[in-house]
């Protein structure tokens, strides 16, 4: 994780210096309709984007009426990883796109705010799963090895930051395992606890009655902080000068992912389909299955601000570099 930051900001920190051109280059069309060029995370991220992939797919348009009416179309560009999208959304090929909330703001403070977070999309979705029927809380890890999914990411953070709660001092982390192979590991009995985030705990349980969901990480987070509110998992961001030039057509983008977010939480056997028809790294059955412990949402960015800026200073009590020099500044979030 730490490499693939790295690596980014330095695309950043040249980006606007190599690719000085017009940022509407790539949202003309031929003079009477406009093109957005969105991205698309394949894994857990991707599932509400099937919804507006569908509306948009074959070359489908909406006209946005007024002084000037004009047809707007969708493009979705599939990445593997942000290290892959980022560059791109620099060069002005995307227009929009999805990053942990750490990312996002160690991106716009070190690449000259080039880009703005729109909305959160997704709260956290951790558990510790295991075939342990001896582990019901936090404090019954004593002494035991946890394999988490993802160092420098909210899964290290937030579980460190839950044994500090419960004073756990001789838990040892391991984060030698990609997280997508966490769950097989498990299941062959080679590891035997896992923090992993969803659907990587649904396909665990899924296929070995033996696993479980033992630990609710947010639950746990819920009353070591004596709050109700949940921690963001993703955030949906834009380029700034696309926000600013272009504003009717991200808040256009918004609204479809408000919905798709809304119609994902209400058919998930539906959202699973579309996700394997799209090829978006996940079967439909574990996309079923997932959705209801996915927690997604949509919160516009000035209403999640005190929710990000939360999960941000627990990043930076344990690395400040993780998140950038310092909060970001109010201008990272969009006003709509």
């Amino acid at each position: 994780m730490k490499k693939i930051i790295f690596a980014l900001f330095a695309f950043l920190m040249v980006g606007q210096f190599v690719f000085a051109q017009n940022s509407s280059q790539n949202n003309t069309g031929s003079g009477d309709g406009f093109e957005i060029h969105a991205s698309v995370l394949n894994g857990p991220t991707a599932i509400p984007s099937a919804w507006i992939m569908k509306q948009f797919e074959n070359g489908k348009t909406v006209r946005i009426e007024g002084d000037n009416p004009v047809d707007v179309s969708m493009t979705f560009e599939k990445f593997a990883s942000p290290q892959e999208f980022l560059p791109k959304l620099i060069k002005k090929e995307i227009d929009v796109g999805f990053l942990p909330v750490n990312v996002a703001a160690k991106a716009f403070s070190s690449g000259n705010k080039a880009i703005v977070c729109c909305a959160i999309t997704g709260n956290t979705n951790l558990a510790l799963i295991t075939k342990d029927k001896s582990i019901k809380k936090i404090d019954d890890l004593s002494g035991k090895t946890v394999y988490v999914a993802g160092q420098g990411a909210t899964p290290e953070y937030m579980f460190r930051w839950l044994l500090s709660q419960a004073n756990m001092q001789d838990v040892t982390l391991d984060y030698s395992i990609p997280p997508a192979m966490l769950p097989a590991q498990l299941i062959a009995g080679k590891i035997d606890y896992a923090v992993v985030p969803e659907p990587f705990a649904t396909i665990g349980v899924l296929k070995s009655r033996d696993v479980f969901y033992a630990i609710d990480l947010q639950a746990s987070y819920a009353r070591y902080s004596e709050s109700d509110r949940m921690l963001p998992f993703t955030v949906v961001v834009a380029r700034r000068d696309f926000a600013v030039q272009h504003k009717e057509l991200l808040n256009l983008y918004l609204d479809y992912l408000r919905q798709a977010v809304e119609w994902t939480c209400k058919n998930p056997a539906k959202a699973g389909e579309y996700c394997a028809g799209f090829e978006l790294g996940l079967a439909a059955n574990v996309v079923e299955k997932a959705i209801p412990k996915s927690n997604y949402v949509y919160i516009d960015a000035q209403k999640g601000k005190d929710d990000m800026e939360n999960l941000l200073k627990m990043f930076m009590s344990f690395d400040k570099s993780s998140v950038g020099s310092d909060l970001p500044s109010a201008d990272f979030y969009y006003k709509k």
